[in-house]
């Protein structure tokens, strides 16, 4: 709503409240001052009781003047500067309109269930004065604002000024002139700092540290070490919600691996933690995973069948299987996407986020925690890794039946994963021999995860012969795909005991206790 302008010749001038305008009459070369009438511009702040938004870096804003249609503004912490997150506001709306429906889905998972409404507002009464030459030729404008900022709810705080703003200017001569009225005004300069006001006053209060309270997280701790990283994915499932509810690729993916990297670690870490708050934020976790497994297989899968249709020779593609492929992920993902929305909207959801900000700013510490971090961490280490061990043992016995050796290697898969993010929040203290030893899992690893993805293709590509063979159409293609990754899945189940071997020297865990 503010006035566009292609160029501004120099900072903002700010001054006392009680300034008046600057003096513009008699300026070198100007023979007229256009002042056009007086405008207010409103930009009206938008969160929750407790300034949830504000404290996620979000901005929500209604934009309104006496002039022109007002809209809605909404500013994520990792939105792209290019996209513009805007919504018009309607002609008719009441003083105070409900937040539009695309931009409250957006923002859902940090105001969880709270209403949004009105906690601050940024109010200008604009005045814009062009100077003319001769000729009507345009030497300038001069924009002068009386700036009031307040916020609103059961606690108020207000601060208010003028400002004043030189655009387009023709000449330096004329600038400077125009400097020194504002000099004599009162008006010096400063920073555009409005909306950083606003966010000072909405900013919420420093939460009192509770490590100290707990005694177990000062700086060199364990219990410092596992908080730390707890709060950086506790913060990227935040981040992640926001680009899952826009729809962006691959984000269903990473808040999977967010919410499992802290699920991870609270088990993992399960005796430097008071379990009675710690267990029911394993379980949710775990069904907020379950819950977004079927959007993310199906992103997965519909790209590995296009790709292994693509790879077959045009002999072996009897009938239309990539447009039969595109018709049914089109299904499976759209029903997928909207159950993954249903989930982030539903009340488990928003109690599971509450308590995953509560674990964040009071850790449940126990007085173990209070260790130095560099001689308690590998414990907890070496306990996930003689878990995998163990998982890796019964996966490679040679005497398992085959239709329990793929459930055996998923569940070495699975403790491999514990193994590998226990050791991400051992590593900044431990250094290079946690670094060292995940670096000689990844092969292994590997291995593990495309043996898992070959059952999970096998399952798909069975369905789709299925279908085609119902729908009077030729499934040969997938049937020729399903024993590929069959022989695939053999394969790496004969290379296991040799890529463990190299994973499991001895050489490669010594750090651990």
């Amino acid at each position: 709503m503010t006035d566009t302008t292609t160029r501004t010749e120099g900072p903002i001038h700010r001054g006392a409240a009680e300034a008046g305008a600057p003096r513009l009459a008699a300026l070198p070369g100007v023979v007229r001052e256009d002042a056009a009438p007086q405008r207010v511009l409103e930009v009206e702040r938008y969160d929750t009781a407790d300034h949830r938004l504000a404290a996620g870096g979000i901005t929500l804003d209604l934009h309104r003047s006496d002039d022109e249609q007002g809209y809605w503004h909404l500013e994520l912490p990792d939105g792209d500067s290019a996209e513009q997150l805007r919504v018009a506001l309607a002609p008719d709306a009441p003083p105070n309109p409900a937040v539009p429906g695309e931009l409250a889905e957006l923002v859902r998972g940090v105001a969880r269930k709270d209403p949004l409404r009105p906690v601050g507002r940024i109010r200008r009464v604009r005045t814009v004065t062009r100077l003319q030459g001769d000729g009507e030729r345009a030497l300038g404008i001069v924009v002068h604002d009386h700036v009031t900022i307040a916020t609103q709810g059961s606690s108020t705080a207000g601060v208010a000024w003028t400002e004043a703003e030189l655009c387009d200017v023709a000449d330096d001569a004329l600038g400077n002139e125009l400097r020194e009225r504002f000099a004599e005004a009162g008006l010096r300069p400063a920073a555009s700092a409005a909306e950083a006001e606003l966010d000072r006053l909405l900013r919420p209060a420093p939460q009192p540290s509770s490590r100290a309270s707990h005694g177990g997280g000062k700086r060199g701790s364990a219990g410092a070490a596992l908080t730390e990283y707890l709060a950086a994915h506790v913060e990227r499932i935040a981040a992640e919600d926001l680009r899952v509810r826009r729809g962006e690729p691959d984000a269903v993916h990473q808040l999977r691996v967010a919410s499992r990297r802290v699920r991870s670690a609270l088990q993992a870490y399960r005796r430097l933690l008071d379990r009675e708050r710690t267990d029911p934020l394993v379980d949710g976790l775990r069904e907020l995973g379950r819950a977004l497994a079927p959007a993310r297989d199906a992103e997965v899968l519909h790209a590995r069948v296009r790709s292994s249709l693509a790879e077959l020779d045009p002999e072996l593609l009897l009938g239309p299987v990539q447009a039969q492929v595109t018709r049914h992920y089109a299904r499976v993902e759209a029903e997928a996407a909207a159950a993954v929305q249903a989930t982030l909207d539903a009340e488990p959801y928003a109690r599971l986020r509450t308590a995953l900000d509560d674990l964040v700013q009071r850790p449940p510490l126990t007085k173990r925690a209070a260790r130095p971090a560099r001689k308690e961490l590998p414990a907890h280490v070496a306990r996930a890794a003689r878990r995998l061990d163990r998982a890796v043992t019964t996966a490679v016995d040679p005497n398992r039946p085959d239709d329990e050796r793929d459930v055996a290697v998923h569940s070495a898969r699975k403790a491999g994963k514990r193994l590998r993010y226990a050791t991400e929040v051992a590593r900044p203290a431990v250094g290079g021999d946690a670094k060292r030893f995940a670096k000689s899992l990844k092969g292994f690893q590997k291995a593990l995860g495309e043996h898992q993805d070959t059952v999970v293709a096998r399952d798909a590509l069975r369905e789709l012969g299925a279908l085609a063979h119902a729908d009077g159409a030729n499934g040969f293609a997938f049937g020729v795909l399903h024993g590929r990754d069959a022989a695939r899945a053999v394969r790496i189940e004969e290379d296991l005991p040799q890529l463990w071997a190299q994973a499991w020297q001895r050489r490669n865990r010594r750090w651990l206790r």
